[in-house]
């Protein structure tokens, strides 16, 4: 049976924020007053604002690029600040207006009437962590774009390197060497060339600035554990970690869901049609399992590497993962028999392989 929500405030408050101005709307519980208000992005004076209002005070606003550093600031003053999860958030189909105020209205609604998803507020370190995982993947998309116009563009020109894998040292050695007749080539080539050599020592700098933070951090232990898990290392159990943050607020079915890793459903009577991927939540933690899943298409063998994460990580998390890796690569052959396309039984193997490191994650030292 469904329950009303209790509520434990007496004024609920929307607040649409942007980068220069704040729209406030309180709405009194017990008298249906409504007080509005056009403020400044200044946290003392939402403060300020928020303490005039009559009766214990909730907060919510959308989740977006200001952050969340105006709801760590309300809840050390005191106040109860939700982050909204703007996907989740309820809309009259018929709604064809909107402006700042009407936001500001329907979220106060919305936090009265108990109907706030909200999104989990990290620290200021879990934040800094993250910015820095995604300035990693940021720098792997760049260091992809430079590669691809600098061998696009030999392409053109008729050049094919034959010496063995690209992008080695051998390589590059070949890329400096080459040469071109019209000097506005020559700039760009040099032009591109420096832009990938730029990233490459970016990328070197970030990796090690990841390790040093999964080495001695509030996540080494997290980071330990998800490591022991074929095609996890460092850098993919330290974005896993840093991504998801507090693992036990999800369960081992729910993080599929979490991360878009089930298929969307349409059913209507006995009709159940099941369609691709939901792609919701969040997009950075989904790519690092997509491609951890992977790694267990080929026969279980423990590497080198595999065993060194070992020997770091306690003996339940060994031999829960050793489980998690025979289990997933039984998994990747029952689909090559049954001749599953390979992308859709790769999204499965991600989907049972975020349960693994959910159950990873939770695990005590």
């Amino acid at each position: 049976m469904w329950e009303a929500p209790v509520k434990l405030q007496r004024t609920s408050v929307g607040l649409d924020v942007h980068a220069r101005s704040v729209v406030g709307c309180g709405l009194d519980g017990d008298t249906g007053e409504v007080f509005q208000r056009r403020l400044t992005p200044d946290y003392r004076e939402i403060l300020d604002w928020l303490q005039s209002l009559p009766g214990r005070v909730a907060v919510t606003y959308e989740a977006g690029p200001t952050g969340f550093g105006l709801a760590r600031f309300l809840a050390a003053a005191g106040i109860l600040c939700l982050v909204a999860a703007p996907s989740k958030l309820q809309r009259p189909a018929g709604d064809r207006v909107k402006t700042d105020a009407r936001d500001a209205v329907h979220l106060a609604r919305l936090l009265h009437l108990g109907q706030i998803v909200e999104v989990a507020i990290p620290t200021q370190a879990q934040e800094a962590a993250r910015d820095l995982a995604r300035a990693r993947d940021d720098c792997r998309i760049d260091l992809m774009s430079a590669r691809q116009r600098i061998s696009k563009m030999l392409l053109r020109q008729g050049i094919v390197y034959y010496g063995g894998q690209a992008w080695t040292g051998k390589h590059e050695m070949w890329l400096r060497g080459q040469r071109f007749d019209e000097p506005a080539l020559t700039l760009t080539y040099d032009a591109s060339l420096d832009a990938m050599v730029t990233c490459v020592h970016r990328r070197d700098r970030l990796d090690e600035a990841i390790a040093v933070m999964a080495a001695d951090s509030e996540f080494t232990p997290i980071v330990r554990r998800l490591s022991c898990v074929r095609g996890i290392s460092t850098l993919t159990a330290f974005g896993l970690a840093v991504e998801i943050g507090d693992w036990s607020r999800l369960t081992g079915r729910s993080i599929g869901a979490y991360l878009g890793l089930v298929p969307t459903e349409y059913s209507s009577g006995a009709t159940r049609v099941q369609g691709g991927l939901t792609k919701t939540g969040n997009g950075h933690a989904r790519r690092l399992l997509v491609e951890a899943a992977w790694h267990h298409r080929p026969p279980y063998r423990p590497s080198r590497d595999l065993r060194r994460r070992w020997d770091q990580a306690p003996t339940a998390a060994r031999e829960r993962a050793h489980t998690a890796n025979h289990r997933l690569h039984h998994r990747w052959a029952a689909f090559d028999a049954r001749k599953k396309q390979r992308v859709v039984a790769n999204a499965a193997i991600a989907r049972e392989l975020a349960g693994w490191c959910w159950s990873l994650a939770v695990m005590g030292d």
